[in-house]
């Protein structure tokens, strides 16, 4: 598959020559009698800075379906706002979401945890899992929000729109609000989490005073070619619409763009191609620095969602103690591992596929175990090897849904990581 270089650039692809129009847009008769349609990430007068947007030339018009009616599957996603019952304040973590025992695909196998916000006022996120078995024969696409897909098993083949991508363990996928795709799973299953984005559209982090270079390069973002299905047959493409799920037919495969040319698309990362800044002096910087992506709120430097990873990386500071602090926090932290071992949680209860879930300024940080291997540890070089957690950080309570709190893969024992600890002596 063939991919476009770089985050948010303008990108001009055609899958047959010539059918990108030249100079204007929306033509009086686009090349081939293909159809111009407009995909807005953002208002029309959003600064051009800002302005995301993608004009997509198709055989078909979007507009050519009949009513949607409801769809009743899927009946564990739930949205913002997340009101089934009182936010917890408790430590909450949960043992790896269990694949299902029947065919099941990739929509009808996500699984909301909670989220934060409201759809209707575009603020928030939504944090849901998946763990599917069976290919999609159908599209899906949010209208709520943007999707941050991250596999933590099984490759993930997605379809969409503007192109093809495949999506691995240890890459991301995200894809704009309204987006059609659909998800093959070549591996036959697979689980891994998802971030709905209902706020600003998520971006590179600024980089400040570490310099012009650092953690996410925008040249490893990439992009898909324009790829496209000519098939006449009937096709069921699903909505998820104010929370509610959504479902029409159409007589042919809505895979239609032939052409494309903005800077809204689908793209996917490559998580080890982060580069990761830390500390060689004493203690570590902030979690932070570590951020890939952030969607920004009205607040300066208080996000609506961060994406952070905690990667590979060399541990290299004096007089310090190395792993994750004890710490309370104004954020909420929901965190997921794709593999290895997080180096605050080494006791095994934080498995891959997993979740845990800190709400703002409740204490929290590494488990006995590990601070008492930390604080006797000689000091010298370490190397964090085989480990990729990630953390959705949101400035907003984040509110658990019922199934999240009731089912049987919540550990009901989390608290007790916390209970050995013997009180500081004083002189």
């Amino acid at each position: 598959m063939t991919y476009h270089p770089g985050f948010a650039n303008h990108v001009a692809t055609e899958a047959v020559a010539n059918a990108l129009p030249i100079g204007r847009n929306s033509p009086q008769r686009a090349p081939f009698g293909l159809y111009a349609e407009q995909l807005s990430g953002t208002a029309f007068t959003a600064p051009r800075h800002e302005n995301r947007r993608s004009w997509l030339y198709r055989l078909r018009p979007t507009a050519q379906h009949p009513p949607f009616v409801r769809y009743d599957g899927a009946p564990h996603l739930k949205s913002a706002p997340f009101d089934e019952l009182p936010p917890s304040p408790n430590r909450l973590r949960w043992d790896p979401l269990a694949l299902p025992a029947t065919p099941t695909d990739w929509v009808d196998g996500l699984v909301s945890y909670g989220g934060t916000g409201s759809v209707a006022e575009q603020t928030g996120v939504g944090i849901h899992l998946y763990a599917a078995t069976a290919d999609m024969e159908r599209a899906f696409f949010s209208a709520d929000g943007e999707l941050l897909i991250v596999p933590q098993q099984g490759r993930l083949a997605i379809d969409t729109e503007l192109g093809r991508m495949d999506v691995a363990p240890l890459q991301i996928a995200l894809i704009p609000r309204g987006v059609r795709f659909r998800v093959r799973l070549p591996d036959g299953a697979a689980r891994g989490y998802v971030c709905e984005n209902y706020g600003s559209l998520f971006r590179l982090p600024d980089l400040g005073p570490i310099g012009a270079n650092g953690l996410a390069n925008p040249r490893d973002f990439e992009t898909p070619a324009a790829w496209f299905e000519d098939v006449d047959a009937p096709f069921t493409v699903i909505q998820k619409f104010q929370g509610a799920l959504w479902s029409t037919r159409l007589d042919h495969s809505p895979f239609d763009v032939v052409a494309w040319h903005g800077n809204l698309a689908p793209c996917r990362y490559d998580l080890t191609r982060f580069n990761t800044v830390n500390t060689v002096s004493f203690d570590h910087p902030d979690p932070s620095i570590f951020t890939v992506l952030t969607s920004p709120s009205d607040t300066p430097g208080t996000a609506n969602c961060d994406f952070v990873i905690f990667p590979p990386r060399w541990m290299v500071a004096e007089d310090t103690f190395r792993p994750p602090w004890f710490h309370r926090n104004v954020m909420s932290e929901f965190m997921g591992l794709i593999t290895g071992a997080y180096d605050a949680k080494e006791g095994g209860g934080f498995a891959p596929g997993g979740a845990s879930l800190h709400n703002q300024m409740n204490g929290h940080g590494p488990d006995q175990a590990t601070h008492e291997k930390a604080s006797t540890a000689e000091l010298r070089p370490v190397k964090i090897a085989d480990t990729m957690a990630f953390m959705f950080e949101t400035r907003h309570v984040v509110r658990p849904t019922r199934w999240a709190m009731e089912t049987p893969a919540m550990q009901l024992d989390y608290d007790d990581v916390w209970s050995g600890f013997a009180k500081a002596q004083l002189p």
